[in-house]
């Protein structure tokens, strides 16, 4: 699953915990989360509270091999982010409080140790991370972005560095950093903060041997910073600082190395050892340097200086370890300087335990007493403070954690059996798991999973939901594959699992029958891997086992087989790779080599080692067909290999072979797509049972509800005759009238783009309905029947259970999603008319970060959350008692309804975010839908309504008749209605009393409820459906924080919301988006300031074209960013930096976005200074992801506060509403401060009309996010941008309208061409109806430009025909319409530059042969403009007095001074020879005599006024405002020679020419 996809993770533990060996542990600076990395790559956070309890809360996965080092990134307090280093370079910066991954990389070498330094000299706080391992330099690295600056290098004697410490003296501006390498030798390095990667080799200033190999410990004393304490495995020892004279030293004790050590006061230090004891001691007189006997010792024997007193021991009693450590326990020491724990010592072992001690502060009384007792050979004992392992954990849970089957698998002690192998296949819906005791278990996974989870009526039953066992093996299963999943050539009976009894098992699917058992290896079965789409025909058939005798064997499927055993490798294999143009199998093993196969003859090639090895590896990454090979005869011969031999002697005709298959591969490749719902078993150490965690892709399920729909496998309820008669009415008056416009065309592209989406999903579909048989793959022109047999034993399918697998999990991610017991009448509404279940257990969901990084809620994260939450009120209203039918099941514990309903709102705003993005795109969607309710019945009707695979014919064309009217209009948004403040009042007032017909009689269970709502018209129980998904986004977009609180519940990331602001799927862009307006409305004028004052530093700038980026390719520099202002939080899970999905929001970002030799961006406005002074402030060049997105964040962020908040351009007509608007604009975005307002517009502007380039292609996220806002905003930004290039940058965007008509229409994500014409269409469409002034004058000036630039033009250029004003013609008379529809008394005050528009885009054939009114009726709705068949002329009446006459003959309008007043009606007569214009507020009606001129040409001594008429001025008390005067005044004539003039106020006067 892509990570850029909005997916949800919920986790199933299991009732075992994880192994989780510690190899490294921290505690954060506000000392509240302890960090603890282990041997297998996971990391752990654990909750520390006042009282000492400790309790794990997240997982993090991203890492692949063992945890070396933990660090903080600062010393800060408020910033609590930690830097995790493997052991195989991977260095990754975690955010502690929800465990998202924020920045990751990989170095070559192992990193050790990293240390947290702040740069001595800076004033911005800036820190960085000192690196050392195993390499013989010191790392200097960026803490935000992991980029290294420079590093540190040895001039004499270079070598691995162990331990290193930082002194700041306090006389000198420098920093200091004192490092003992692996040899002894103590090496110093002077820092300035100056230093940069093009800067001179930085080398050591001192060197200096000690006897002090491998020293583990470098500490100087942080209280006098005089003393240094190194710890070596054999003993430890105290140094002065000045000249690292020896003080003290004291040995180890035997077989007791120690480990580590640290100053707990200026005379007393605590020295742990590889036992995971701790030692405390007080330091002689001369080694404190505040003692007159301060370097007393100095050059003395060991023997005669006074040796430092042990005084207290910190160990774990023996009694207490269960099991001897399999590892060194790693320990680390925090000195809290804030916090409520002064000084700890904490010890992780390979158990997973965590112990802590509080180091007690002994006076120096009690010190004397201990020494008066002579306890020299046995300090006493100071018992842990807290020690808590998983294991503890886990089994102090009242409410055990789930795992996937416990309800289907147990032993007889009534514990679950452990699950060691497991799949999914997600065309089915099944989960294939395989057991410890050799057995395989097929279930349906959504059904046992609500039956973990949620409260439902098998909730504990055994032996639910249906399952499958299939029983073969002897031994635990070890790997199971389903050869179909991973290429459509295998047959989809297949699925072959493996085992500890050596053997290899082939399995019909669908009958459970066992079909072959495979023998052949000498050891358990490690691996099973499909081989290739390119390999030769015979391989094709086959699987790749890997078993821990370290022997490989090609199993064939069909023939069933052995084609290949490859046993000679002498260690265990690694890796299995392919090289098919050569018909080789390459095995990698675990001692580097490489040994070659030939899959054909099965001959031994070659064995490699070394670079030959890693080159060989490397190339069969490459993808070469066997046409391309250059292998030559000789070669051929050499290997033995019949593949070769074919290859050099049938060359071409091999070659025309291999194209066709390839495009057959890619087209099998083009099929693949997103489920709804992934399950992926995952173990934190080989030796573990599978725990499994759920992937909801919230984007695949809406698009899937959405196919349902369609397909009619969601809609069990009927409606009534007479409603379906309207139904089918309605879409068809509405498409004619949609089609009148853009042609019957349009219909067709909708109907082949549907059919190939269809198509290219078949084999989906068909596998859905698991009804009729799969369709065998031929491959290589190899055909095969299909026997009686077989038809057979496919008739008994997979369905164990019918069931709708996409509503069931929608159902599923719902009712864990949904805030239960906050509104306990909406509650009701869910149980009883939407289906939803509540949870019964704390459901532990996950976070997707950066990189595929992931973190995951523990089982133990509520108890944390419950005492911080103690004393919290519950909501007022009282608690719901269920029906019969929805009664809890016996034996399920019960919890608070605030810990496992609406506990997992304040985890963390990220996971906020991603919550309800997914539970308000999923509603709405839902609420769209015909009768999408989640109850039994239905859901198992919904499977039924259609047995059969319907045609692609009848799927398109339901589609188009489903989405031809939903996608068509530009401007609507699902959210517009929740976030109106009508409907929260009524939400708030009314609630949900009126959708539920009756109330539930809890004290009875006759089933009258169910007979009520039987009898309950289908339409009635559809509109309360509809309404209840309706209620409940309105819930969780409006409502949730003020029912919560500030103590549960984490705001959304705004940031995050930004960078949906255009999601590809338009359902989750539209939750972003009414989210993101909920929540800055929500946080008031205060928050947005401080949103804006955190972003506005990210800002580029294209002010200043001197400093504005061009579009070419800039050169990347390579020093670090140094951002003076951070964003309020870090943003959340984003795409690597090497794998950007089209979708991502910074993907193909504008020059500045992206690699700059300079960065621009804006500095905060100052409220004193003058727009014109405020100017970017130039950063330095680092530009890593981190900072990239954030400029583009910034830009939507800024661009979405200036067009919701920002002052409007003063206007005449502006109301008090938007005066008062204006009023509260926040600073930057202010008619007085428009600095930000200024800087935005033209960041948005660039982002508009930029040319297509690699850095910022045509159509991308950030594009749309620009094109979006302008039209949102263009009230704010008109006064700064080129209204003219917006225009026509819009309308080029527009111009292929009509092809992606089909897109835009199917319901299904757009593509980005199509998304792009949408936001462009619906950006025009805000334009227009915001400014119809500013458009219409703009637009008519470009027009006439075009005109002027036609006439002038020596001939007929192409440019000029195929410029935006011709291409976007269809799109302009589009928009006008629009306003003549909204906004005709604006249209009418420039009725003359409305008509050189529309006579522009007007096509002059059809208007010739139809005429005006049939053309463009629109535009004759308006009395002043009048349109003569027989002279195809058009009058139009301006508002100056002037007469507009256009001649179609020739292309040219004439103005005539007419009136004094404004032209309110113009009309031919019938025979064209003369025109009326009557003025209202002159009172007077003039006839013009309309004759041709020579050659049929109009001229001006050609057309007179011929008569004069004064007319009866109106009534008094009469209406005369404009819009009754549009309608009221006509002329109407009745003969060749009289005309009536029809007033506003009713009355009509007759006149005669």
């Amino acid at each position: 699953m892509a990570s850029n996809n909005l997916a949800v993770p919920i986790v199933l533990w299991g009732h075992v915990p994880p192994t989780h060996c510690i190899s490294a542990i921290l505690l954060t600076s506000d000392q509240r989360t302890v960090v603890t990395g282990c041997h297998d790559g996971q990391i752990c956070l654990w909750d520390l509270n006042e009282n000492m309890e400790l309790v794990p809360r997240n997982m993090l996965f991203g890492h692949t091999a063992k945890i070396t080092c933990l660090a903080k990134s600062t010393d800060t307090w408020e910033k609590c982010n930690v830097v995790s280093a493997a052991e195989n370079g991977e260095l990754c910066l975690w955010d502690v409080s929800d465990g998202r991954c924020i920045e990751h990389t990989k170095l070559s070498g192992t990193h050790t140790a990293i240390y947290p330094y702040q740069v001595g000299n800076s004033s911005s706080r800036e820190y960085r991370l000192i690196c050392h391992g195993y390499y013989a330099e010191i790392l200097i690295m960026d803490a935000n972005s992991l980029e290294v600056l420079f590093s540190l290098s040895s001039k004499l004697s270079p070598d691995w560095i162990s331990c290193l410490c930082i002194l700041r003296p306090i006389k000198r501006h420098e920093d200091v950093i004192v490092a003992l390498s692996t040899s002894g030798t103590l090496k110093v390095w002077t820092l300035t903060g100056q230093e940069t990667k093009e800067s001179e080799p930085i080398f050591e200033t001192e060197s200096k041997p000690l006897c002090c190999l491998n020293a583990k410990t470098l500490a100087c004393c942080q209280f006098t910073q005089r003393t240094v304490l190194i710890v070596c495995s054999n003993y430890w020892q105290v140094y002065d600082a000045g000249d690292f004279s020896l003080l003290c030293s004291v040995p180890n004790k035997k077989g007791e190395p120690w480990t580590g050590g640290e100053f707990v006061a200026g005379d007393r230090v605590i020295v742990w050892s590889k036992a995971g004891r701790g030692s405390l001691y007080q330091l002689p007189s001369c080694c404190i340097p505040d003692s007159a006997d301060f370097r007393s010792g100095v050059g003395q024997a060991a023997a005669k200086t006074p040796a430092p007193f042990q005084y207290l021991i910190m160990e774990i009693q023996p009694a207490k370890i269960r099991k001897p450590l399999a590892c060194t326990p790693a320990m680390s020491f925090s000195f809290g300087r804030r916090g409520s724990y002064h000084k700890l010592l904490l010890r992780g072992d390979s158990h997973g335990r965590v112990t802590m001690w509080k180091i007690p502060d002994i006076t120096e009384k009690e010190l004397s007493r201990l020494k008066q007792e002579d306890i020299v050979d046995r300090p006493p004992d100071m018992p842990p403070h807290v020690s808590v392992s998983l294991q503890d954990v886990w089994d102090s849970m009242e409410l055990k954690p789930a795992g996937i089957i416990d309800q289907l698998s147990t032993k007889q002690d009534n514990t679950p059996l452990a699950i060691t192998a497991s799949l999914y296949l997600p065309a089915q819906g099944r989960l294939v798991c395989g057991r410890e005791d050799g057995s395989i278990i097929i279930v349906p996974a959504t059904q046992t999973a609500k039956v973990q989870l949620l409260q439902c009526e098998h909730t504990k039953q055994r032996g639910w939901p249906p399952h499958r066992i299939l029983r073969g093996h002897k031994g635990k299963v070890t790997c199971l594959v389903y050869p179909h999943q991973e290429s459509l050539r295998y047959d989809p009976q297949y699925l072959v699992s493996g085992g500890v009894d050596f053997a290899v098992l082939l399995w019909d699917l669908f009958s459970g029958q066992l079909l072959h058992t495979f023998s052949v290896h000498g050891g358990e079965i490690t691996q099973l891997v499909c081989p290739p789409d390119n390999c030769n025909a015979r391989v094709l058939q086959s699987v790749c086992s890997v078993a821990s005798d370290h022997s490989v064997a090609l199993l064939s499927l069909r023939e069933r087989k052995a084609l290949l055993l490859a046993g000679r490798h002498l260690f265990p294999v690694q890796v299995i790779k392919w090289r098919p143009a050569d018909d080789f199998l390459v095995v990698g093993c675990l001692d580097n080599t490489v040994y070659v196969w030939q899959m054909e003859t099965g001959h031994l090639d070659r064995v490699e080692s070394g670079s030959v090895a890693q080159d060989i590896l490397n190339a069969c990454d490459e993808t070469i067909l066997p046409s391309e090979s250059t292998t030559t005869l000789a070669q051929a011969l050499k290997r033995r290999s019949l593949a070769a031999f074919k290859n050099v002697a049938q060359r071409a005709a091999f070659q025309v072979l291999q194209t066709s298959t390839a495009s057959q591969s890619q087209a099998e490749v083009s099929k693949s797509q997103n489920f709804a719902l992934s399950i992926t078993p995952m173990r934190t150490n080989p030796k573990d049972s599978d725990f499994h965690v759920l992937f909801f892709d919230t984007e695949a399920l809406i698009v899937q509800l959405l196919t349902d729909e369609t397909l009619g496998l969601s809609s069990p309820i009927t409606p009534e005759p007479s409603k379906q008669k309207d139904q089918s009415e309605s879409p068809s008056s509405k498409r004619r009238t949609l089609f009148s416009s853009v042609g019957e065309t349009i219909k067709a592209q909708v109907s082949e783009t549907i059919k190939s989406q269809l198509k290219q999903g078949s084999d989906f579909i068909d596998l859905k309905m698991m009804s009729g048989s799969p369709k065998k793959e031929q491959t290589n022109g190899q055909k095969e029947s299909v026997d009686l047999e077989y038809k057979s034993k496919r008739s008994k399918n997979l369905t164990l259970l019918e069931y709708n697998l996409t509503l069931d999990i929608a159902q599923l991610l719902m009712s864990c999603l949904h805030a239960w017991g906050l509104d306990l009448e909406l509650d009701k509404l869910c149980l009883f008319k939407l289906g939803l279940l509540k949870p019964h257990i704390p459901v532990s969901f996950g976070l997707i970060s950066r990189g595929g990084h992931m973190s995951l809620m523990l089982p133990t994260w509520y108890k944390y959350r419950e005492r911080v939450t103690t004393g919290l009120a519950e909501p007022k209203t009282t608690q719901l008692v269920p029906s019969a039918a929805q009664v809890e099941p016996a034996g399920v514990p019960r919890v608070g309804s605030s810990l496992v309903h609406s506990g997992h709102w304040e985890i963390s705003s990220a996971v906020t975010t991603q919550h309800l993005l997914s539970v308000i795109s999923v509603a709405n969607t839902l609420m769209g839908m015909t009768n999408a309710s989640f109850l039994g019945e239905k859901i198992n009707q919904g499977k039924r309504t259609s047995p059969l695979v319907p045609t692609v014919e009848s799927i398109a064309q339901d589609l188009l008749e489903k989405f031809v009217v939903d996608r068509s209009e530009t401007g609507c948004e699902l959210m517009s209605i929740v976030l109106e403040s009508e409907r929260v009042r009524r939400i708030k007032q009314v609630g949900v009393q009126g959708l539920i017909v009756g109330e539930v009689n809890t004290d009875s269970s006759d089933g009258t409820d169910s007979e009520a709502e039987g009898s309950m018209p289908p339409s009635i129980q559809q509109a309360q459906i509809k309404q209840g998904w309706s209620l409940l986004a309105a819930l969780h977009c409006v409502l949730l924080p003020d029912l919560l609180g500030k103590e549960r519940f984490q705001p959304p990331q705004l940031q995050m919301l930004a960078r949906r602001w255009q999601d590809r799927c338009l359902e989750v862009r539209e939750a972003a988006q009414a989210l993101m307006l909920a929540e800055l409305q929500r946080i008031g004028p205060e928050g947005r300031k401080e949103v804006i004052d955190s972003w506005a530093p990210h800002l580029p700038n294209y002010v200043d074209p001197q400093t504005s980026q061009s579009p070419e390719s800039q050169p990347t520099s390579a020093s670090s960013p140094k951002d003076k202002t951070e964003p309020t939080a870090e943003p959340a899970k984003e795409e690597d930096t090497d794998h950007l999905q089209d979708e991502d929001l910074i993907s193909g970002c504008a020059p500045s976005l992206m690699e700059d030799e300079v960065s621009q961006e804006s500095s905060p406005v100052s409220r004193n200074c003058s727009p014109e002074m405020a100017y970017p402030t130039q950063k330095k060049a680092s530009m890593p992801f981190e900072a990239r997105r954030n400029q583009a964040t910034a830009i939507v962020m800024l661009g979405v506060i200036g067009a919701e908040f920002g002052a409007e351009i003063a206007s005449k007509g502006q109301n008090e509403e938007q005066k008062k608007k204006a009023s509260r604009a926040p600073e930057g975005f202010s008619r007085d401060n428009y600095s930000l307002a200024r800087h935005t517009s033209k960041a948005l502007t660039y982002l508009l009309l930029a040319p297509p380039s690699g850095k910022l292609p045509a159509h991308t996220p950030i594009r749309r996010a620009a094109i979006d806002l302008i039209g949102r905003g263009f009230t704010v930004w008109e006064p700064y941008m080129d209204v003219s290039a917006v225009l026509l940058g819009l309308l080029e965007l527009c111009c292929d309208a009509e092809k992606h008509a089909a897109s835009m229409m199917s319901g299904l994500p757009l593509t980005p061409a199509a998304d792009s014409c949408r936001t462009a269409r619906h950006a025009l469409s805000l334009i227009a109806t915001a400014r119809p002034s500013a458009f219409i004058t703009t637009m008519a000036k470009e027009v006439a430009r075009h005109a002027a630039m036609a006439a002038n033009a020596q001939s007929q250029s192409a440019p000029i025909h195929t410029s935006v004003l011709v291409r976007g013609k269809p799109e302009i008379l589009r928009v006008i319409e629009l306003l003549i529809d909204k906004m005709q008394s604006d249209v009418a005050e420039l009725i003359v530059e409305v008509m050189d528009i529309t006579v522009h885009c007007l096509d002059a054939a059809q208007l010739k042969q139809k005429g005006l009114q049939e053309t463009f009726p629109a535009i004759c709705r308006f009395n002043m403009v009048s349109y003569d068949n027989h002279s195809r002329r058009i009058a139009v009446g301006a508002r100056n007095g002037y007469l507009a006459l256009y001649d179609q003959k020739t292309a040219k309008c004439q103005m005539i001074a007419a009136h004094g007043a404004p032209v309110m009606a113009v009309a031919f007569s019938p025979d064209g020879r003369h025109l009326a214009t009557y003025s209202y507020q002159e009172n007077k009606l003039l006839f013009w005599q309309m004759a041709a001129g020579l050659f049929g040409m109009m001229s001006g001594s050609s057309i007179k006024c011929i008569r004069s008429h004064d007319t009866r001025p109106a009534r008094a008390g009469s209406n005369t405002s404009l819009n009754s005067l549009l309608k009221g005044v006509r002329l109407v004539w009745i003969t060749q020679k009289n005309v009536i003039v029809l007033t506003g106020d009713g009355s009509e006067q007759k006149f005669s020419v």
